[in-house]
């Protein structure tokens, strides 16, 4: 299957990066504190959403930690993952694999989240699915949305893992709209609307209580998304030719 299209990576993996480089230059080592987020964000010319996420990729990483009160630290990177999480070039098939390998830690997610939520995860879980329907019915991109869904499941397991993995990993696997502009390609509303009902199926299965119709509502979701990307891909490469 060809898969020569690269991804750009986005402006947080950007931001991660330069902050590794920064870490390496200044030959930092674990203890050393990281300047002040506003003094961040000033150097490297982004928000602090943008800055945040970055820093909890470098957080899942292992390559720094944030100590209440006191800031963010260098810290000794976690080598078995370090190869993984710092991949920030993808191809559309680099996506698709990240993607079925989330797929599997999800399901067993998403079975702890019905066993465990509360009620404000649960209520958490709706605000995200509703702010990605109103997204939807405008006719916006709502690819942020959409992950911020799949993170307040993550939350709701209580295992700050499943969180520190879906951060580093689930926005690498929703580059939809990125994809199809650099390929010239218009948007594909019922896309997004094919999604909000893979997540109301998901969303309604959490109410219930039923962890089996959960995990089968996301292995069917994000198969789903693998199959999408699968059908990008050959119009990406039609396009081309």
């Amino acid at each position: 299957m060809p898969a020569s299209k690269t991804v750009k990576a986005s402006l947080p993996q950007q931001t991660a990066e330069k902050i590794r480089q920064r870490i390496a230059t200044l030959d930092m080592k674990p203890g050393d504190k990281l300047p002040t987020e506003p003094k961040l964000m000033s150097e490297l010319s982004v928000s602090r959403t943008v800055l945040r996420e970055a820093i909890a990729c470098l957080k899942a990483e292992g390559l720094v930690k944030a100590k209440q009160g006191a800031g963010v630290f260098v810290s000794e990177p976690e080598q078995k993952l370090t190869s993984l999480l710092r991949n920030s070039t993808q191809t559309l098939t680099d996506t698709i694999e990240s993607l079925e390998l989330r797929t599997a830690v999800e399901i067993e997610a998403v079975g702890l989240a019905v066993a465990r939520c509360s009620l404000a995860q649960e209520a958490e879980i709706y605000r995200c699915y509703d702010a990605y329907e109103r997204k939807v019915q405008k006719g916006e991109s709502a690819e942020q949305e959409d992950f911020e869904f799949h993170l307040a499941i993550a939350k709701a397991t209580n295992n700050q893992h499943f969180v520190d993995f879906l951060e580093v990993l689930g926005q690498r696997t929703i580059p939809r709209a990125r994809l199809r502009e650099e390929a010239g390609l218009p948007r594909d509303p019922e896309i997004d609307k094919s999604l909000n009902r893979e997540h109301k199926a998901i969303l309604d299965a959490i109410e219930a209580r039923d962890a089996e119709a959960a995990k089968e509502a996301v292995r069917v979701h994000l198969n789903n998304g693998c199959e999408r990307y699968r059908k990008l891909m050959r119009d990406i490469q039609r396009a081309k030719s």
